[in-house]
């Protein structure tokens, strides 16, 4: 794997940071190195102007309207963009549902919903967990009855990320409860306009409403939505969730987060001393920036792999795992950079529209809502649990 940058992928670089210079918003960027919420706008904002680019679906090939970027190209992209304050692009049209339909859809079903992914004009979530079936998802119950050529379909999702924004969900539902779990379940698109689909929110510790109970009571679906063959949206699912797995990483907001530390590590208290002048706090800081390096040089081997025309295989699933468990850690040593001002629960701080004062320095705020969302990272994509037995069996085959 060359890692040298071409000159080609330099004015790359440059062309990518030109560019989010002239059209991310100022106030988007400072809710980024702020540590606040975002809202709608804020994404949809963003993601249209790089769909205006040909740069949301950045992942594509160019046969399905992507820019066909090769390895470093991607890398350099994300990495640029995490530099800047970009907010993270919202997964679920052109990171996850797009890539099943380009692979496993019909030439209408691309047709009809591809343009309005790369151009975020349709937002998208996803309808896989469900009470009682999270990382056991093979377990789901929302039902799809066939009548004619429609679904019946009833159930309910949870957990399911900015559903009050989607314009559609895709779901994996139960088409056939005489077959094997997998075998029984079906790849299904839903308007969210849908008469009987209603979406309940969930506002999470840190005062953020991002996920939301999704029902869906009667809900008539065309059998035109459904991606694949009946009883084949357990391969869809699959090879989704390894894409979403591969995203789970997130190396360079990782990277961001060490710089974050470093930058706390060195503001000056009102007593003089700064943590950058601890060496047990720097040498942790240090360790944690190895093992994002590390990180990042296994998602490098990943993505050459795809490159060469090779899908996200089994071992994405360690990716997920470390990517996970960095994020928390960086929160916990976030915590303990800010110490008993991380005491004063203040989630109220992470709006752009708050009258509150802080207590402590500007950076504190952040930390417990932070740190208390963070334990979601390992959980969701299939907990690290389940990841670890897929490694066991798929990768070390014991």
């Amino acid at each position: 794997m060359d890692l040298a940058l071409k000159p080609e992928h330099k004015a790359f670089a440059d062309d990518v940071r030109a560019f989010a210079r002239a059209n991310l918003s100022p106030a988007t960027k400072a809710k980024t190195f702020s540590g606040k919420h975002y809202d709608k706008d804020d994404h949809i904002q963003w993601q249209k102007a790089l769909g205006r680019q040909g740069w949301l679906a950045y992942t594509w090939p160019k046969k399905y309207g992507g820019p066909g970027w090769d390895v470093t190209q991607r890398f350099l992209f994300e990495n640029v963009l995490a530099e800047e304050g970009a907010p993270r692009i919202i997964p679920f049209g052109p990171k996850m549902v797009g890539p099943v339909i380009y692979t496993f859809g019909s030439d209408e079903q691309k047709e009809r919903f591809l343009p309005g992914i790369r151009s975020s004009e349709v937002s998208w979530c996803q309808g896989y967990s469900e009470p009682g079936a999270g990382s056991d998802l093979a377990s789901l119950r929302t039902k799809a009855v066939r009548e004619g050529d429609h679904y019946i379909v009833n159930g309910q999702k949870t957990w399911t990320s900015f559903a009050h924004w989607g314009d559609w969900i895709f779901c994996l539902v139960r088409t056939s409860p005489e077959a094997k779990a997998q075998e029984g379940i079906s790849f299904l698109l839903i308007d969210m306009k849908t008469p009987g689909v209603t979406v309940r929110p969930i506002v999470m510790l840190d005062g953020a409403h991002h996920v939301n109970d999704v029902f869906l009571d009667n809900v008539k679906v065309p059998v035109a939505n459904r991606i694949g063959k009946e009883g084949e949206g357990w391969t869809c699912a699959k090879f989704l969730l390894a894409n979403e797995r591969l995203g789970i990483a997130e190396v360079p907001s990782s990277k961001r987060g060490v710089r974050s530390l470093r930058d706390i590590a060195r503001a000056e208290p009102a007593n003089g001393a700064t943590l950058a002048d601890d060496p047990a706090f720097t040498a942790q800081i240090a360790d944690l920036d190895l093992q994002v390096q590390a990180l990042e040089m296994s998602e490098l081997r990943a993505l050459s792999t795809m490159a060469l025309g090779g899908a996200p295989g089994p071992e994405v699933s360690s990716l997920k795992i470390r990517g996970s468990e960095i994020q928390q850690r960086i929160t916990e040593l976030t915590m303990e950079a800010v110490g008993e001002y991380a005491a004063p629960y203040q989630p109220g701080m992470l709006f752009q529209d708050t009258n509150e004062t802080p207590v402590g320095p500007d950076h504190a705020p952040p930390a417990a809502p932070r740190y208390f969302n963070f334990r979601k990272t390992s959980i969701y994509g299939g907990s690290n649990e389940i990841q670890k037995n897929i490694v066991s069996k798929m990768v070390l085959g014991l």
